[in-house]
């Protein structure tokens, strides 16, 4: 919604209170001045649209010039009634500088804004990258020590299969040993006579 004079004019600002600010009657005369200037650059432009219309269309300047004057006056008497009186400055001029002042902030922030974004881009994309090569050299790292550790623990699992099968192996003789002695002594037991042994 496009700003307009009465918008100004109606703009209400709230007081401040045991702080530092802004005179609100300053404000509201600055304001008025603005308005009254507004006013001026907005008739002026109607004027410039109704010569340019006229001049497009082949009708001459001063036909065109009419109807602006009628517009011109309901424009001037609210600003009378709004104003104390109009300064006696150059009204174009005046307007041209508080626009081009306007602008030139306007690009100052529009500027600063784009570098601001850029920066925090910037920002966020080497954060970004940093994260993203913390984690895979810790992924890394994290893989060298799980492979280690597999590696010691296929040893491991090497040595106590080996450690199994050579303690089967050994068990395996001894119980064969021992049935071998069991076999032998029931054999030379069997072939004493049963009132020798033990007697």
């Amino acid at each position: 919604m496009p700003l307009t004079p009465d918008d100004v004019v109606t703009k209400q600002f709230q007081h401040v209170r045991f702080k530092e600010g802004f005179d609100p009657d300053e404000v509201d005369d600055y304001l008025d001045e603005i308005v009254v200037e507004w006013r001026k650059v907005i008739a002026e432009n109607d004027e410039l649209k109704t010569k340019l219309a006229a001049y497009e269309s082949g009708a001459t300047p001063a036909a065109a010039s009419a109807p602006v004057a009628e517009a011109e006056a309901p424009a001037a008497a609210p600003a009378a009634v709004e104003t104390p009186a109009p300064e006696p400055i150059d009204g174009a001029g005046q307007s041209a500088g508080i626009i081009e002042l306007a602008q030139r902030l306007h690009d100052e922030h529009v500027a600063e804004g784009k570098a601001q974004r850029d920066k925090l881009i910037a920002d966020a994309q080497a954060q970004a990258t940093s994260i993203v090569s913390e984690a895979e050299t810790r992924g890394r790292e994290e893989m060298a020590r799980l492979e280690a550790e597999r590696t010691t623990l296929e040893g491991r699992i090497g040595e106590l299969r080996a450690f199994e099968k050579d303690y089967r192996a050994q068990l395996r003789s001894y119980i064969e040993g021992q049935l071998k002695d069991l076999d032998s002594a029931a054999t030379s037991t069997g072939s004493t006579p049963v009132a020798a042994v033990g007697l």
